[in-house]
């Protein structure tokens, strides 16, 4: 498995089809987010882009991932493989016994 960080750049919406859209795609991120497939979500507050880290054989697999998600035909997605990704949560801190 590889890690991938996918930017969205998501165009101007009208506020009730961004907010539909949006509650259904969080509904979806948290299915995934629960499987292990996505690891990391963001969102931008000016409503611009969209950032995931996200598990995948290859680049296909990502694409098949971005597929599912409910505002797909409104995101375009820049995707990159990473060489690592960690997460303040994975760091396991080592405590001085004095």
């Amino acid at each position: 498995m590889q890690h991938y960080m996918v930017e969205f750049v998501l165009p101007e919406l009208s506020v009730d089809v961004f907010r539909e859209r949006l509650n259904e795609q969080q509904k979806e991120i948290e299915l995934l987010m629960a499987k292990g497939i996505i690891k990391n979500y963001s969102f931008a507050k000016d409503y611009s882009k969209l950032w995931l880290i996200a598990n995948a054989d290859s680049e296909f697999g990502i694409m098949k991932i971005i597929s599912k998600l409910p505002m797909n035909d409104f995101m375009i997605p820049s995707i990159m493989p990473l060489m690592f990704s960690k997460t303040s949560s994975q760091v396991v801190r080592e405590y001085a016994l004095n």
